[in-house]
């Protein structure tokens, strides 16, 4: 069950590239992720399948480390993961969460709030008639 666990929050991570969990977690699993990113540097065929082994046969996650991770990280020396400790709590049993996410991940750009206003379309307003 732990290794379950561990294995379902490292794809979590690889697919969404930061997910909030708890700090024993996140410890526990940088040290997984860090090694699969580091298979992927390799990208030789018995990486991918020790990689495939080590993330329960999920080639999409596979795919994108050995192609896009492989490439980002690909001068660094390690160190591809970031805890970042928050406030916030889980409800359930009050654990502390933190961010666990990767380093140098794009960040995508929202659009500020005057731009999200000209941007939608306005509905038309209905007229009620008094009758």
């Amino acid at each position: 069950h732990r290794k379950a666990t561990l294995m379902n929050i490292v794809s979590n991570l690889f697919q969404h590239e930061k997910i909030e969990t708890t700090l024993p977690k996140a410890k526990e699993a940088r040290c997984l992720a860090e090694k699969i990113i580091t298979l992927g540097r390799g990208g030789t065929l018995a990486k991918r399948r020790l990689a495939l082994s080590l993330l329960n046969n999920n080639k999409e996650i596979v795919r994108k480390v050995f192609s896009e991770f492989a490439k980002r990280y690909a001068s660094r020396n390690g160190g591809y993961t970031r805890i970042l400790k928050t406030d916030h709590v889980r409800l359930g049993d009050g654990s502390k969460l933190v961010i666990f996410e990767l380093v140098d991940r794009p960040i995508a750009i929202e659009p500020s709030a005057e731009e999200s206003v000209e941007t939608k379309a306005k509905a038309p307003i209905k007229k009620e008639a008094n009758a």
